[in-house]
């Protein structure tokens, strides 16, 4: 009796594993602020207003596709060519949920569509290398709900600030971009296999950019994902 009272009490309760994950996802909610920033003052230049520009980080959340389709606006592209840019831009989200469809499939619809929602890059490396036995929903929560709110109200001071100080692109925030993605994928450098997709899709990306190949984040991309498979593939064999 005692030892199952003990057990109960060593369990973290769900504001507990909240907090928990908020507190994992605090390096990355501060490595994004200067994006949100930059994503926010973009979004001005581009010609939205203040509501149609905090509406694109409260409903579409993607930081890079965010970029990109109002740097298309901004260019007059068309709604189709927008949408197919962003389809394309957030496709490695469907990765995402394939790897974690495990963890998430057995929870109720309400969990599944909330962390559906949540899921980004940075809440994919708190919690997608998680077994199914670590994976705790309120953690998950934690983490994605305490990003998004960083990455909403960066984005609203991004937007004021875009109102007063013109040319906020110039003052170098995009290089959050690169430093957010680097503070996510080195970490979860663990194998061979990894390294060499991180490789590849860095040589393909530099490649692609000395050559002028507006595809070449794509190419990249892939080249990085089928250099690990083949990896893996042949690692497994061995």
């Amino acid at each position: 009796m005692s030892s199952i009272s003990l057990t109960s009490i060593d369990q973290p309760s769900k504001g507990q594993l909240f907090l928990q994950g908020t507190l994992a996802m605090v390096p990355l909610s501060i490595a994004v602020i200067p994006w949100g920033l930059l994503a926010g003052s973009f979004a001005i230049e581009a010609g939205l207003n203040v509501w149609e520009s905090q509406a694109l980080s409260a409903i579409l959340f993607a930081g890079s596709a965010q970029l990109v389709a109002t740097g298309m606006l901004k260019a007059g592209a068309s709604l189709t060519t927008m949408l197919l840019a962003t389809f394309f831009i957030t496709s490695r989200h469907l990765l995402y949920s394939v790897s974690m469809r495990s963890k998430i499939s057995p929870l109720p619809l309400k969990w599944r569509v909330a962390l559906g929602f949540l899921l980004t890059d940075e809440l994919f490396a708190i919690c997608g290398q998680q077994s199914e036995k670590q994976f705790n929903r309120w953690y998950a929560l934690g983490a994605g709900l305490s990003f998004y709110l960083c990455w909403n109200f960066a984005t609203l001071i991004g937007i004021v600030a875009g109102s007063y100080i013109p040319a906020m692109n110039e003052l170098g925030l995009e290089f959050a971009v690169a430093a957010t993605f680097i503070a996510i994928v080195v970490p979860n450098v663990k194998s061979s296999p990894v390294l060499l997709a991180v490789v590849v899709s860095l040589l393909l990306s530099v490649l692609c950019h000395y050559l002028g190949i507006e595809s070449g984040l794509m190419i990249a991309s892939i080249g990085g994902m089928l250099a690990g498979y083949l990896a893996e593939t042949m690692k497994g064999a061995q």
